[in-house]
């Protein structure tokens, strides 16, 4: 049920994935306990555009965008943990076809 990426994975596209996830989720718990929402939704908003480009769209980053907003829940890995689903079903699913 997962719309097929433009572009194949590749390690340097899922590798910059990666850190941009982590990168995002580092920002999100050293600025969300001071209050700077505003900053925190405008970095998911680019996470989002940023993980869409490099993986592809997948359904799994609209849950963990919405996530995001919600206050204590964005202290946690959400966008890490995503990108590491999304891209284990993605090789889960080009091995099959293989």
């Amino acid at each position: 049920m997962t719309a097929t990426p433009r572009t194949p994975l590749s390690r340097g596209r899922i590798a910059a994935a990666i850190v941009v996830a982590i990168a995002a989720d580092a920002f999100s718990f050293v600025i969300g306990p001071f209050g700077l929402t505003f900053a925190d939704e405008v970095i998911d908003v680019a996470v989002m555009g940023l993980e869409t480009w490099l993986l592809g769209f997948h359904f799994l980053f609209l849950p963990t965008f919405v996530l995001e907003v919600i206050p204590l829940v964005d202290a946690f890995p959400t966008w890490t943990a995503c990108v590491l689903a999304v891209v284990a079903i993605r090789k889960r699913a080009s091995a099959a076809r293989s």
